[in-house]
């Protein structure tokens, strides 16, 4: 486990106001602080990282300046398009200097803007379309409000008309009175009930562009946004051209204090509105390198380093990202020169490591020696949970999400933190289907950090993968820095090799693997790490990795063909590099009984070929994790220069009728999981687990997973997570698939009880049931001939209560002949 002194474990002294404000912005769990303090030079300085996220706001807190006073953000791009407007419709001024905007307002230009041309290329935009959900929603109900207590002063002062008139005419004989009256109340009818049928779909901001004689230019007329006339004028808008011309950026109002940025695109026919479509992205570009001089405590990982924000998650779909999307922020992470890449985006995925964006993903890391990291997941704690890109592909360095003691104390609010380190809980778990490990490494996986300024506040705290993969980036921009000023040259390999090699484990068994990955990064053993091997030519084997999972792989000895292939960079030297290439290479297992390998290889360019003996047959049901791993023979102290996960997942079978089966007594304790193996039966279709809890004096809170695994298809996920206020049971009913492994696990939460010093204990009962039905759907065609349906049980007797649900209808029209 990491030692509590020097990874923010919480032993025994309390939180005073510095070690709390750390704990808000981990930095001590990864060295990170130690490594700045003895190295103040080296704190991101020359590093800079691309965002592919939801978009960074250059005007939060922290994210201004470096600490050396650069500007903090380079470029902000909208790679969706979800801001574009299209300003190819071109307008000249009249004399008065009026133009029509295509939303049809007349807008008048700012006499001191230069436009030799005279030309004024126009556009207009739903201003909600640009806007968060959570944004849109304040500014609704601000402007409800407002509109609310202007509607109501009318229908005070309509009221008041009509009163008066009452007052003044007792009675009314006359037509043209009568008339009157009834506008009179029409009118306080309509104020009063126009209130229900108020929809604001928002204003329209007319956009303009120009040509100044240098650059393009462009300007927002955003009176709509404005609570008294006169204000938000095109004229009073301050001109802003492409972001990373000048760093500038605005604001559409003080009402909704939303940063914007303006690149204009295409000779003038498209505006890019750039936005934030969540505050996640200027959150996790905090974490990496905000600083703070006056609260140097609350600084990013790499305060030094500076940022392009690539927006990848579409406004128009919720901030999920598009394939458009990352291949252009792929190009500008190229184009700008990036030394490292963060995304902390993914989901589930078909096939691990394949697809048009790993390619490109792998030309970034190959060709131009970008360093990619992303998050593994927030889908654990069942095994092979990891998302793509950052869990399943190759080239990219996958983080996992670490919490220790004193984040628990500061950032968490426990009153009692756990006593040691740990991962959450529902940080995803490997390996992939195909059996690479999925998680490298891990990191802390929550912040206090900067967020947009139109959320009204200076920072957020978050957890997540997110927050674990940006503080793993920065620590990797902390290696960089150094690389750079020592002229140690830049390789996404050696960098990888260091992190994986100096990595401190997280858990005591082998199996922990699959949950932190090879452990909790350390920046200063990986700097030290990198000084000594500089000499040494370093290079990126390719390897994916074993699983075993159903149950007739785990019943023989199998042997595997394993061909290790090393990848030099695109610009590697065929004659100095390439040719002379050759490491002789000590194969290990870390367990000879099971897994067996040869004793050693020599390895060469085009790479070499083994065999690998896996025989799990004396294993016993559950969980198994094995490596076999090369150790270069001159220079063993680098430790494993490749490694091959072998995981095996040996199921029980349930061979009881009806088919039940029962665990008794487990114990937990926050943070432990249980995890069983169970080969579904054939002719299961659904499975009702019934959980019973005793023991425990305050609400226990468990996370409940269910995982199958089926060729060319995502992993069969089933999730829930159950609150026990006191000892008593609870059932749960998901579908299966019969004849495959089905993983069971069982978490309590890490946070869960962790001051009760309660062990909770539990029992669990599977029982598997199958009904077979010859028709899912029946079609009544109005005759009288009954419809047969046949219902069988396969497993055992199940008690059948059907129900129909009548959901189409069809209508058939009669022609007169």
């Amino acid at each position: 486990m990491p030692s509590g002194e020097d990874n923010g474990a919480l032993r025994n002294f309390k939180l005073n106001e510095s070690t709390f404000l750390a704990s808000l912005m981990p930095k001590k769990e990864i060295a990170a602080d130690r490594f700045v303090e003895a190295h103040p030079e080296y704190d991101g300085r020359g590093v800079v990282i691309a965002i592919f996220d939801s978009g960074v706001d250059p005007a939060a807190a922290g994210l201004r300046v470096t600490s050396e006073g650069k500007p903090k953000v380079l470029d902000v791009i909208d790679c969706t398009g979800s801001g574009d407007i299209d300003t190819s419709t071109i307008v000249k001024a009249d004399d008065n200097g009026c133009i029509r905007g295509t939303s049809g307002n007349s807008l008048v230009v700012n006499s001191s803007w230069k436009n030799p041309s005279g030309e004024w290329h126009v556009g207009c935009k739903l201003v909600y379309e640009l806007f968060t959900n959570t944004l849109t929603d304040r500014l609704k109900k601000e402007r409800k409000k407002k509109w609310d207590e202007k509607n109501q002063e009318a229908v005070a002062e309509a009221v008041k008309q009509l009163d008066e008139f009452d007052k003044k005419h007792a009675k009314v004989d006359d037509t043209i009175l009568k008339r009157k009256r009834e506008d009179l109340q029409s009118r306080v009818d309509f104020l009063r009930k126009q209130a229900d049928s108020y929809d604001d779909k928002g204003p329209i901001i007319d956009a303009v562009v120009w040509h100044d004689g240098e650059v393009w230019r462009a300007a927002l007329d955003t009176q709509g946004l404005e609570d008294e006339s006169g204000y938000g004028k095109l004229a009073d808008f301050v001109p802003l051209t492409n972001y990373r011309i000048e760093r500038k950026y605005g604001i559409f109002s003080k009402l909704d204090a939303c940063t914007v940025v303006l690149n204009i695109y295409n000779e003038g026919n498209v505006l890019s509105i750039v936005t934030d479509s969540s505050p996640h992205g200027t959150h996790v570009a905090g974490i990496t390198s905000a600083y703070h001089p006056k609260e140097p405590l609350l600084n990013g990982v790499a305060p030094g380093a500076q940022l392009i924000s690539c927006k990848i998650g579409d406004s128009r779909l919720g901030s999920m990202e598009t394939g458009t999307g990352l291949v252009r922020a792929l190009i500008a992470a190229v184009e700008h020169k990036c030394d490292l890449i963060n995304m902390s985006y993914g989901e589930p995925t078909l096939l691990p490591d394949y697809g048009r964006f790993v390619d490109l993903v792998n030309e970034v890391v190959n060709k131009h020696r970008l360093i990619f990291i992303s998050s593994a997941g927030n889908n654990g704690p069942a095994l092979s949970t990891v998302g793509a890109p950052g869990g399943t592909t190759s080239s990219i360095i996958g983080v996992g999400a670490y919490v220790s003691p004193a984040m628990a104390a500061g950032a968490h609010n426990l009153v009692e933190a756990p006593p040691e380190g740990l991962e959450y809980t529902w940080s995803s778990r490997g390996p992939t289907v195909d059996g690479d490990l999925g998680v490298c490494i891990s990191a802390a996986g929550g912040a206090m950090a900067p967020v947009p300024t139109w959320t009204l506040q200076h920072r957020m705290f978050m957890n997540g993968t997110s927050m674990s993969s940006p503080c793993a980036c920065g620590g990797v921009a902390l290696l960089i820095s150094a690389m750079k000023a020592e002229g140690v040259p830049v390789s996404p390999y050696s960098v990888r090799e260091a992190l994986e090699n100096t990595s401190v484990p997280v858990g005591d068994s082998p199996e922990d693997k699959l949950s932190s990955g090879q452990g909790l990064m350390q920046v200063d053993k990986a700097y030290d790490y990198i000084q000594k091997s500089r000499d040494i030519h370093l290079f990126a084997p390719t390897s994916r990795g074993i699983y075993l999972r159903e149950a007739d792989s785990c019943q023989r000895s199998t042997e595997w063909t394993v061909k290790v292939e090393p990848k030099f960079h695109d610009d590697a030297s065929n004659l100095d590099e390439l040719v002379p290439f050759e490491e002789c290479v000590k194969l290990q297992s870390t367990g000879e009984a099971v897994v067996r390998a040869p004793e050693y290889l020599l390895l060469t360019h085009n790479g070499r070929e083994f065999n690998i003996i896996v025989d799990p047959t004396t294993l016993s049901d559950g969980l198994h994790y094995y490596e076999v791993y090369a150790l270069d023979c001159r220079s063993p102290w680098r430790g494993p220069l490749f490694r091959i996960p072998i995981t095996i997942t040996k199921p029980q079978a349930v061979k009881n009728r009806p088919p039940i089966i029962v665990f008794q007594g487990l114990s937990f304790v926050p943070g432990h999981i249980e995890r069983k193996f169970v080969e579904v039966p054939i002719g299961a279709t659904w499975v009702e687990v019934t959980v019973k809890t005793f023991g425990f004096t305050t609400a226990r809170r468990f996370f409940i997973d269910s995982v199958q695994i089926s060729p060319l298809q995502r992993p069969i996920k089933w999730e829930t997570v159950a609150t026990f206020t006191s000892p008593s049971s609870k059932s749960f009913a998901f579908a299966v698939e019969g004849g495959r492994t089905m993983e069971l696990a069982i978490a309590q939460f890490w946070s869960s009880g962790v001051g009760s010093h309660d062990t909770t204990s539990v029992d669990f009962e599977i029982a598997f049931h199958g009904i077979n039905i010859n028709k899912d759907e029946i079609i009544l065609d109005g005759s009288e001939a009954p419809v047969r349906i046949d219902a069988e049980a396969l497993l055992s007797l199940e008690n059948l209560a059907p129900a129909a649900v009548l959901n189409k209808v069809i209508v058939v029209g009669c022609h007169r002949v």
